[in-house]
């Protein structure tokens, strides 16, 4: 099989990874890719948003899937497009990938069918929002309703930081104008949190191996928000009935729900899950695989990837058998001097032949004119050790990312170690 996977960043290098080592595949193309990518598949210049080009690109090289991995071209309807053109696409269609474009969507909807997430209002104009919020005490939440690059969600620990993000959503458009026009404000939950990444085929709900990302950008979790700084996979430290109660509670029931508004969810469905005294809740709903959890389970993925895309399609996931691997696994993101804000690019990156024993995951490089791989991106690089546990992968993970150079490099320290205490 011909197989093209939308996307460029460490996200779609772990999937055309995976994917590499499926026997059943002839060929892989990445359109756009990126440095890491190119040796792998072939990359196509054609942007995550072209759909006419992509579609095109698809009929002229006989691909036989087209793998949509980010959220922008699932929200837009890429899946919808390549279908009305007879090209075989993996992903859901835009009527389901609302659940990750549209927060007042999701929230509405697990409103509507009882599912577990913090209480909440949303608002499409500034002053009744504000007003709102004057009502409310801090910590408080605020989150863009639309798509802003993992970046639309405030964690206001005071008031006036609360009202700052709201009106730099809403009256500055600082996400856009689509993003910002609706906003919603929720009730701060303390907890341990867990992304519980799952197949769907519209009815059937396989789990993934539960893992915990790390969102805010220093140690401690100190800092503004990112799109994350690293992973890890099993996470020992929450025990097996969590995990079955937030399948039981949560994601299957949401798949039901979108079943049952005719919109079925085809494709991987991310839940973003926080262990609160009351239970397990729903902070986040994606619907994709997330970045960086990927760089930590499909390393543990013991199955072809391919059949399980072609399973889901088919309607037949049920029928699928999923292995995975006991390994730990942990993912420490590199990233660009001044991310999460204004960051260079094109700085050399050095120590990538000195790598011994993770995975590298290219999430922002280019290759420039002299062949060198260089910073394309806030997230530069994401650095996968595994082991038989969470200490050997951390330990892996972190001497190769020690390896690995460019100028103002940054990264967490404290990978895991919520795992070690």
């Amino acid at each position: 099989m011909q197989i093209l996977v939308i996307g460029r960043g460490g996200r779609e290098h772990a999937i055309v990874w995976a994917l590499s080592k499926s026997p059943k595949i002839s060929k892989l193309f990445c359109a756009p890719g990126n440095g890491g990518i190119a040796g792998l598949a072939e990359c196509v210049p054609i942007t995550e948003l072209q759909f006419e080009e992509i579609s095109t690109f698809a009929k002229e090289q006989a691909i036989d899937l087209v793998m949509v991995a980010p959220d922008d071209p699932l929200a837009a309807g890429l899946v919808d497009h390549l279908e009305s053109k007879g090209i075989a696409a993996f992903g859901p269609r835009a009527n389901a990938a609302i659940i990750e474009g549209s927060k007042v969507f999701m929230k509405q909807l697990l409103k509507k069918y009882s599912i577990p997430t913090a209480a909440y209002e949303s608002f499409d104009a500034y002053e009744p929002a504000l007003a709102y919020l004057r009502s409310q005490t801090a910590p408080i939440v605020i989150k863009a309703d639309g798509l802003a690059a993992g970046k639309g969600v405030t964690v206001a620990q005071t008031m006036e930081e609360a009202e700052a993000a709201l009106k730099d959503i809403m009256v500055g458009q600082v996400f856009g104008a689509s993003a910002g026009a609706s906003v919603v404000i929720e009730e701060f939950l303390t907890g341990q949190e867990m992304s519980l990444l799952a197949f769907v085929d519209g009815s059937t709900v396989r789990l993934m191996v539960p893992s915990q990302d790390h969102k805010p950008v220093f140690d401690n979790d100190k800092g503004p928000n990112t799109g994350g700084m690293g992973t890890y996979s099993p996470l020992p430290h929450i025990p097996e009935s969590i995990v079955q109660e937030a399948l039981v509670n949560i994601v299957q029931p949401t798949a039901d729900a979108m079943v049952a508004e005719g919109r079925p969810f085809k494709g991987v469905l991310y839940a973003g899950l926080i262990l609160t005294p009351n239970g397990v809740k729903t902070i986040e709903f994606n619907a994709r695989f997330g970045d960086p959890e990927t760089q930590v389970i499909l390393p543990r993925l013991q199955t072809d990837l391919l059949d399980i895309f072609l399973a889901i399609n088919n309607g037949t996931l049920s029928e699928q058998p999923i292995e995975w691997s006991e390994q730990a696994a942990v993912c420490v993101i590199v990233a660009s001097p001044g991310y999460p804000g204004p960051y260079p690019k094109g700085l050399p990156i050095t120590g990538l032949d000195q790598v011994q024993d993770a995975l590298v995951f290219h999430a922002g490089t280019a290759v420039d004119e002299n062949g060198q791989i260089v910073t394309n991106g806030g997230r530069v690089l994401g650095i996968t050790g595994l082991g038989k546990d969470i200490v050997e992968a951390r330990q892996k993970a972190y001497a190769d990312a020690d390896r690995i150079h460019f100028e103002g490099k940054h990264y967490r320290t404290d990978i895991a170690m919520k795992a070690l205490r």
